[in-house]
């Protein structure tokens, strides 16, 4: 296992060491595709903007700053090549959002259905639905809505960060970030009253 940091690596790939590349690409493919596979609301759509992402990585690395966390600079180039996906194709999702959000469990409120993680062995009935309740509401969203709910509750990203990856200021992103999640608080009460979970 490589255990250099990815900003190290980003300074390897600059100087010449083509297997750092690689090993970026492997620790991030899954995280990054699951965020492009939420948003864009199609798998094949992911692979698409992933390969683009990585393209665009090779293209601009030597303009990395190793000073700054790669992370939330990969994110912003990958939100960046998902809003052009947009742009080209339009917002018509052929799949729901199928990432796991499992790490839910009774008694937490509806910003704790945000976090994702692997299902209780010990109820797994309860947590596939849930996590099928939680997937419709983030599904049902405004775009802007839960882009930002995405970076923030899944991929652990900072206020700033967020700021970064979609070119808003930090009051928006705070802004954006409470009505995407007053917005998920009401659409998950509408939820839990038409499965009857709670009294109307």
């Amino acid at each position: 296992m490589d255990e250099r940091t990815d900003e190290a690596l980003v300074e390897a790939y600059v100087d010449g060491d083509r297997a750092a590349f690689a090993e970026l690409i492997g620790r991030y493919r899954e995280p990054l595709l699951h965020f492009l596979g939420r948003f864009l609301g199609s798998w094949s759509a992911a692979e698409d903007v992933f390969q683009e992402t990585f393209v665009q990585l090779h293209l601009s690395a030597s303009m990395f700053d190793p000073a700054r966390r790669f992370k939330p600079w990969l994110f912003t180039i990958a939100a960046n090549k998902a809003r052009d996906y947009h742009r080209k194709h339009g917002r018509h999702p052929m799949v729901s959002l199928s990432a796991s959000v499992d790490r839910q469990q009774e008694g937490r409120s509806f910003v704790d259905l945000l976090q994702t993680s692997l299902p209780s062995p010990q109820k797994p009935i309860l947590d596939a639905e849930r996590s099928r309740l939680v997937k419709s509401v983030v599904d049902s969203l405004n775009p802007h809505l839960r882009e930002i709910l995405l970076l923030s509750y899944f991929q652990r990203m900072s206020y700033n960060q967020i700021a970064g990856a979609l070119q808003v200021p930090l009051g928006t992103v705070k802004s954006r970030l409470h009505t995407a999640v007053a917005a998920f608080a009401t659409s998950w009460q509408a939820v839990m009253v038409r499965e009857g979970r709670v009294p109307r």
